[in-house]
C-alpha cells in the first residue's frame, strides 16, 4: 500500500509514472518529467491521509479495431496527404485489423507484432507492403501513448525485421536507343500522348506532376517548369516532398509543348469550349488525364507496339535520370531535376550508373607521378599496352 514514482522503462527520456496502490486496487498515472512525477505523487499521499481520495476502478483498454479507425479518422486524415490516409486505409482494412481485431490495445505486445511481420512476410507479401504496415502500426502505437493507454510501442525499432532490398533493383530504366524507339512509336501510334511521354522523359517528372501541369507552369523564355502541384487519386495535392522545384526544360521539349499549347487553341475553337483548358495535358473533353487510362490503355500498348519490354511509368523517371549521369552529369543537379529530399537518396538509387566511378576511385590511390604519366599516356593514345600486366 501506498504511492511510489518511478519509470515503467528506465532510460534518459522515458516518462515516469505514479504509481498508487490503495484499499485493494491499482493505479498509475504517466505524468511527464519526475519532479512534477514527485509533486503529484505528494498530493496524493496528502489526500489519502485526510481520506479525501478514492480510486476508481480503470477505464476500460479500446480494442486495436476502434482506436485504429479513429485514428485514421482523425489524425491521419487531418495531418497526412490523402494518398497517405488511403495507403493506411487499405492496410488497416486488408492487414491489420484482421489480424489484431478486437484486442484490448494493452494487450499487444512486441511478440505479437513480430508474429504479425513473419506471418505476412510468409504469406509472399512485399517486404515494402510488410514495412509500410509496420510503419502504421507504429503510428497508431505512438498515438496511444500520447493518449496515455499504454507506455511502451511495441512496434518500435522492429524495422530490422523488414529489410528492403537494395533501391537499385527496383529500377528498370529504358536505354537511349529504347526511349527514342518508344517515342517515334508514340509519336506515330498515340500522338495525342507523344507530349506527355517526352516531357517525362526530359525531365524526370512522376505522373501525377505530369498530370497536374498547367500552363502557367511553365515558361518557355527560361525554358523550364514549376513542379507545384500532383494529381494523385484524382485529387490535387502538394508534390512528394511537399516543395515546388524548377525543372529545365531541354530545347526539343520547349518546342514540342509550343506546338501543343498552339494545337490547343485549334482544338479549343473546333470543340467550341470556352477557354482553353489549363491542364498541358487533356483528354478529349479538357479535363486532366486519369492515371490509370494513361497507364493501362496508352503506355503499356505503347511498350508493346514498339516491341519493348513492360516497364512501370515510373521507370521513365528512372530512365532520365540514368540517361544523365551516363553522359557525366553531377549527382547533385541529378538530385535537384528529380526533387529528392537528399542527395543521398540519388546517390543509393542511382549511384551503380555514374560511368567509370568505382575506377576513377582506385585510379587516386596510385602514386602522383605514375598516375600522371598514364594519364598523359591516354590521353595522346599512346602505349595503352603499358596499361595491361
Amino acid at each position: 500500500m501506498g504511492v511510489t514514482v518511478r519509470q515503467k522503462q528506465p532510460g534518459k527520456g522515458n516518462p515516469w509514472w505514479v504509481f498508487i496502490h490503495y484499499g485493494g486496487k491499482r493505479k498509475a498515472k504517466c505524468i511527464g518529467d519526475k519532479k512534477a512525477a514527485e509533486k503529484v505523487a505528494s498530493a496524493i499521499r496528502q489526500k489519502l491521509k485526510l481520506g479525501e481520495f478514492g480510486i476508481e476502478d480503470e477505464k476500460k483498454s479500446p480494442s486495436f479495431r476502434d482506436y485504429a479507425l479513429e485514428w485514421l479518422n482523425t489524425h491521419v486524415e487531418t495531418a497526412c496527404k490523402y494518398s497517405t490516409y488511403k495507403s493506411y486505409q487499405t492496410c488497416l482494412n486488408k492487414h491489420l485489423i484482421p489480424f489484431f481485431g478486437d484486442r484490448a490495445l494493452v494487450d499487444i505486445h512486441r511478440r505479437d507484432v513480430k508474429r504479425f511481420i513473419y506471418d505476412k512476410l510468409a504469406e509472399g507479401l512485399a517486404s515494402s507492403t510488410v514495412n509500410n504496415a509496420r510503419l502504421c502500426l507504429s503510428g497508431i502505437f505512438t498515438a496511444a501513448i500520447e493518449d496515455e493507454i499504454i507506455s511502451v510501442n511495441p512496434a518500435a525499432r522492429t524495422g530490422k525485421f523488414t529489410k528492403r532490398k537494395d533501391r537499385r533493383h527496383d529500377i528498370n530504366p529504358l536505354t537511349r536507343e529504347e526511349a527514342k524507339l518508344f517515342l517515334d512509336t508514340a509519336r506515330t501510334h498515340y500522338p495525342r500522348y507523344y507530349p506527355v511521354f517526352l516531357c517525362a522523359l526530359r525531365t524526370g517528372m512522376r505522373m501525377g506532376e505530369l498530370i497536374g501541369l498547367k500552363w502557367g507552369d511553365i515558361d518557355f523564355n527560361g525554358r523550364f517548369i514549376e513542379v507545384r502541384r500532383s494529381i494523385v487519386r484524382g485529387r490535387i495535392t502538394t508534390p512528394k516532398n511537399h516543395k515546388t522545384r524548377r525543372v529545365d526544360m531541354s530545347r526539343q521539349l520547349t518546342e514540342t509543348l509550343r506546338d501543343l499549347r498552339i494545337e490547343r487553341k485549334k482544338e479549343t475553337l473546333r470543340k467550341g469550349w470556352k477557354e482553353v483548358p489549363e491542364w498541358v495535358f487533356c483528354n478529349e473533353v479538357g479535363d486532366h488525364l486519369d492515371t490509370d487510362n494513361l497507364r493501362k490503355r496508352v503506355f503499356y500498348k505503347c511498350l508493346e507496339k514498339a516491341g519493348l519490354r513492360r516497364i512501370r511509368f515510373h521507370d521513365l523517371r528512372h530512365t532520365y535520370a540514368s540517361l544523365l549521369l551516363a553522359q557525366k552529369e553531377s549527382p547533385a543537379y541529378v538530385q535537384q531535376q528529380l526533387g529528392h529530399a537528399s542527395i543521398q537518396l540519388t546517390v543509393d538509387t542511382y549511384g551503380h550508373l555514374v560511368p567509370g566511378s568505382n575506377r576513377c576511385a582506385v585510379d587516386k590511390l596510385d602514386d602522383a607521378t605514375i598516375r600522371n604519366l598514364y594519364a598523359t599516356k591516354d590521353e595522346k593514345g599512346v602505349n595503352q599496352q603499358w596499361l595491361t600486366p
